[in-house]
């Protein structure tokens, strides 16, 4: 029976270090988006967002993958800094929903500046062995 015990929470501690370690790795892609956002990598986040995404700004302004990509090399969408104040990562079989909040600044299409502390959500799912955001939402705080 001893036996029995041990090896049950010898399975339930490495089981819970794995997902501690797979919500931390999404948190780290998480935030590393951003500085493709700012950097404008697009590569690395057409590799990162998923097909379907939808990505809801917080005033109210809704984008598909393809429109994201293509305000940021048109300079519609110009982000100069995010500083993620904090974020927590809840694993839920393959999938993950990040809660953050953070201070973005840049600039808007007419050139003049934003900064806004914003509160929000990612949803990401775990598809192909990979984590792609699959949704974002986002409210001023």
């Amino acid at each position: 029976m001893k036996k029995i015990i041990l090896i049950t929470l010898v399975f339930i501690s490495i089981n819970s270090f794995s997902q501690s370690k797979e919500a931390e790795a999404v948190n780290q892609l998480h935030k590393k988006k951003f500085e493709w956002l700012i950097n404008k990598n697009y590569d690395s986040l057409n590799w990162l967002m998923h097909d379907q995404l939808t990505y809801i700004h917080s005033n109210g302004w809704i984008q598909t993958k393809q429109e994201v990509v293509d305000d940021l090399k048109s300079g519609k969408s110009d982000y100069s800094s995010v500083l993620v104040e904090e974020s927590t990562v809840s694993l839920f079989n393959q999938s993950a929903v990040v809660m953050g909040k953070g201070i973005y600044k840049g600039l808007m299409p007419d050139q003049s500046e934003f900064n806004v502390r914003l509160l929000y959500t990612e949803v990401y799912i775990k598809y192909k062995k990979q984590w792609k955001l699959v949704s974002r939402q986002a409210t001023k705080i």
